[in-house]
């Protein structure tokens, strides 16, 4: 199967095959095909006569019936859209929504259209119309998107995928044998129903973007065709601390990598006294096709710090608090989400951030850049509840810090003359959205070669509605609440020393912090666009 995304008239011929077994079937129905219309009446007269001399059995499939009605099939893939949504894999979670309620829809709108009656012979009482059979259907769609479609998208081992498997197929049996034991369906209701789950899934898979076929077979690689080129080859840079379970990690990564032509990975695990400098440094004397990182926003910060001009790839997986660069960069919080996004992604060169100041080294940082509020409340953030509970420990963070007070501070945008406000707080930032999406800076792009600054100033705590409901609405109107500038090199002086912070790390107290962008520094490796 092509690596890439079908092209849209590959797309439209997808959902177009997907579709046409049950267009075949459905015309072969109401033209009543001799082979298919003696099948029928054939397999109706055998169920009818073995029926009414065992009403045990009759009793029996009325049971079975009872069990695997429509909505237990649409239940299970409401629970395990539940699920998925709590593990944030929202996609897949409107993709399972969208097939149950497309069955439902579908199903209702094909009886009502072809008014098929039920066997004169049925065994029990059935409302409705015979074509096409709604436990087929329903049945067919959750044994498709639970036991095919989702497991090879997410990458779930081979073994892992049959123990799903079967169970699904088996219920998908059961149901239509059951419909035509009592003979309440003809066979062939049984096969429309069949194929038009397999149409609802097609389209429903293309229509979201969702490759199930990639992840089951490994992709030839060049030096598997002609011996001379090798695979290529990635380093996993993992905080461990942030990573929860180390090796399911470990495992569903090797995986993905492996799948499509990846040779092993080169794994490097960071320090308490080194974030990831050092391995990333490692990475590139590997001479790595790709890097990925997986830590806090710290551990992003300093690897891509240490790939910048590089030109090596460098894939962000969420794991950390903040997420800052992968939510900005559209890079699902999902494990799984994320490694398919990213692996079948494309390279895009952003900027990074030169950054010095009093007792600091020169460093960069991808994100933002803060000094005064918002790198108090970071500072002061319960590290055991960050943990916990993730970015909303800030809240916490915040609720110390609402009285903090304001800052006299000098604000020297590129070479323009210096401009002196007292503020709460500065944040330069290459990229605008925080937690929540909660936009700080609006038009701020990771590749536009700009720094986008906000200066925040309310006088009093009762004016701190006003500066949320104006960055909620991205109120681009200046005020002495809220005031953005654009630039390419950024100067602040505090007149006292002030928290700072960069990209969600506490940087300690100082007076002065200088940002300049370097355009194009990173190539970052992000979701392709849809």
């Amino acid at each position: 199967m092509n690596h890439h995304p079908p092209s849209p008239v590959g797309r439209a011929l997808t959902v177009v095959l997907g579709a046409l077994p049950f267009i075949v079937i459905t015309l072969l129905v109401f033209e009543h095909w001799p082979p298919l219309a003696r099948w029928d009446q054939s397999v109706a007269a055998r169920a009818a006569a073995y029926g009414a001399i065992r009403p045990n059995v009759v009793d029996f499939w009325q049971v079975i019936g009872a069990v695997v009605l429509p909505w237990t099939s649409r239940a299970v893939i409401v629970v395990v859209a539940a699920y998925l949504w709590r593990r944030r894999a929202r996609l897949l979670t409107m993709w399972l929504l969208v097939s149950a309620g497309a069955e439902l829809g579908l199903v209702e709108a094909v009886q009502y259209i072809f008014t098929r009656p039920h066997p004169a012979q049925a065994l029990v009482d059935a409302d409705g119309w015979s074509y096409v059979s709604g436990h087929a259907t329903a049945a067919f769609v959750m044994a498709g998107a639970l036991g095919v479609v989702l497991p090879s998208v997410r990458g779930w081992r081979r073994r892992f995928r049959l123990l799903v498997l079967l169970p699904v197929i088996a219920v998908v049996w059961i149901a239509s044998a059951d419909r035509i034991a009592l003979n309440v369906h003809y066979v062939s209701d049984v096969l429309g129903g069949w194929a038009l789950g397999l149409a609802i899934l097609t389209a429903t898979s293309i229509g979201f973007g969702l490759r199930p076929g990639l992840r089951r077979r490994r992709r030839r690689t060049p030096s598997e065709s002609d011996g001379t080129t090798a695979p290529p080859r990635a380093a996993v840079i993992v905080n461990p601390i942030k990573v929860g379970d180390g090796l399911a990690f470990r495992r569903k990564v090797t995986r993905a990598l492996e799948v499509r032509g990846y040779d092993e990975p080169l794994w490097l695990e960071t320090r308490e006294d080194d974030a990831g400098n050092a391995m990333a440094k490692q990475a590139i004397e590997n001479e790595s096709d790709l890097v990925l990182v997986a830590g806090g926003d710290g551990t992003v910060r300093v690897v891509c710090s240490a790939l910048a001009h590089t030109g090596i790839p460098v894939g962000v997986i969420p794991a950390g608090t903040g997420n800052l660069l992968a939510r900005n960069l559209h890079i699902p919080l999902d494990l799984d989400d994320a490694l398919e996004r990213i692996l079948e992604g494309r390279d895009r060169r952003i900027d990074l951030v030169r950054v010095h100041g009093d007792g600091l080294d020169t460093d960069r940082f991808a994100v933002m850049a803060g000094l005064g509020l918002d790198a108090a409340i970071i500072s002061d953030a319960p590290p055991h509840l960050k943990k916990q509970i993730g970015w909303t420990a800030y809240l916490v963070g915040a609720a110390k810090n609402i009285n903090h007070p304001s800052v006299r501070v000098q604000l020297t945008i590129d070479e323009a003359e210096p401009i002196d406000r007292r503020v709460r707080t500065v944040v330069v930032g290459n990229v605008g959205m925080l937690q929540a999406n909660i936009p700080l800076l609006p038009d701020a792009r990771p590749d536009d070669g700009l720094l986008d600054v906000v200066v925040i100033a309310p006088r009093r705590v009762t004016q701190w509605p006003i500066v949320l409901w104006r960055l909620m609405t991205r109120t681009n109107r200046a005020d002495m609440y809220l005031e953005r500038f654009t630039g390419r090199k950024v100067e602040i002086h505090a007149a006292v020393a002030v928290q700072r912070q960069l990209d969600g790390d506490p940087i300690g107290p100082g007076q002065y912090l200088s940002c300049e962008i370097e355009p194009g520094a990173l190539t970052a490796r992000v979701p392709k666009r849809r």
